[in-house]
């Protein structure tokens, strides 16, 4: 069944590079109200370029949300449970978000811009009036606002190759989730070593909306002949990668601990943050679910619109798969979903029920494997 046309008016935000990444474009969705393109060729033929040369994305719907003032810092600390104590100037963060329940908000990038000025580069959820409202609330000196910036990505193992035609500086001296302030074409950009895949890649951070096509075309015509093609994060890409989806596969009702987050931060932060006491208490008992990867042998399953049942182990306890695709690479399917918390053992096999019918799979390692 063919998915309705997407009707663009005012309520959807405009990306600056929209009138260049909308052509080609065979699937869009929608994305902290911007439009994000979803497909180009085939998600396949589009996973086999990522990870062969370099695609431009438009991200634009990478929304930031800009917190700024003498309480910025303990602000942002207070937002989560991981500890940004020393962040400094040039740094990216990523950092799970939580409410007083210990439930995920979101998971941005944070990128530290001055000592009383931070960007939350946002997944798909309205973080900003939530901020407005605990600034508020809680007294803190700072202003949040939407700063109007807009991110593009370059992906791909070619993509470092490509900006270095176009800015003066030295990218290898860039770490991984650093940023430098520089320009393109004489367009001001930030531009940060991250990325939404497993290929590696670069976000441009673009504050002056009304370059996005100069700045877009100034790419493409330093790229082509690297075989530079418009893209999207892809669905296959981020699965292998072990890239979770804010919305897909973890929403409010999760907690960092369970959704396998608890890798980037640990109990004890000196600082106060909204939910400590939940997450502390959930530390301690340990969490009721785990996040685990799954392999499932057989035909391509589709990805499902919401969540496929589960039957976990021996005893055939609940699970849910949140997300699922083939993968031409490893000749299976490879999945996202969680499973009880004791039942999460690699190579422990699960019987999903598909869209068509039950299939079985296991657990799997971090690198796909089920040997346990």
């Amino acid at each position: 069944m063919n998915s309705p046309a997407l009707s663009l008016s005012r309520r959807l935000r405009q990306s600056p590079f929209e009138g260049r990444s909308h052509h080609g474009a065979r699937a869009a969705s929608v994305y902290n109200h911007v439009v994000l393109p979803t497909a180009y060729a085939s998600l396949e033929e589009d996973y086999w370029h990522l990870r062969e040369h370099v695609q431009i994305w438009d991200v634009a719907c990478q929304v930031q949300v800009q917190i700024q003032g003498p309480d910025a810092l303990r602000l942002v600390e207070y937002l989560t449970p991981r500890d940004l104590s020393k962040i400094v100037p040039g740094q990216c963060v990523y950092a799970p978000l939580i409410d007083e329940q210990a439930g995920i908000i979101n998971d941005p990038i944070i990128l530290c811009l001055a000592p009383d000025r931070y960007w939350l580069s946002i997944s798909d959820s309205d973080v900003l009036l939530w901020v407005k409202g605990l600034a508020i609330g809680a007294g803190f000196d700072v202003e949040v606002t939407d700063p109007d910036v807009f991110p593009l990505s370059l992906q791909g193992p070619k993509s470092e190759t490509l900006l270095s035609r176009l800015v003066k500086e030295p990218l290898s001296e860039v770490r991984f989730f650093r940023f430098i302030e520089t320009e393109i074409a004489g367009i001001p950009l930030v531009i940060a070593r991250t990325g939404w895949s497993g290929q590696g890649g670069f976000e441009l951070y673009l504050d002056a909306p009304s370059e996005g096509e100069r700045l877009w075309d100034a790419i493409v015509d330093a790229g082509a002949d690297l075989d530079l093609r418009p893209g999207c994060p892809n669905l296959i890409d981020r699965i292998e990668t072990g890239l979770l989806s804010f919305g897909n596969d973890m929403t409010l009702r999760d907690n960092p601990i369970e959704a396998g987050l608890d890798r980037f931060f640990k109990m004890g932060k000196a600082a106060e943050y909204l939910g400590q006491k939940a997450l502390e208490q959930i530390a301690e008992s340990g969490p009721d679910k785990r996040m685990v990867r799954l392999v499932v042998p057989g035909a391509a399953i589709a990805n499902p619109r919401g969540t496929y049942a589960m039957e976990v182990g021996e005893a055939k306890r609940s699970g849910e798969v949140t997300s699922i695709t083939y993968s031409p690479r490893f000749n299976c399917n490879v999945g996202l979903g969680y499973v009880p918390a004791e039942a999460s053992d690699v190579g422990t096999e699960v019987v999903i029920h598909g869209p068509d019918e039950f299939v079985t799979g296991q657990i799997a390692n971090n690198d796909w494997g089920t040997s346990g």
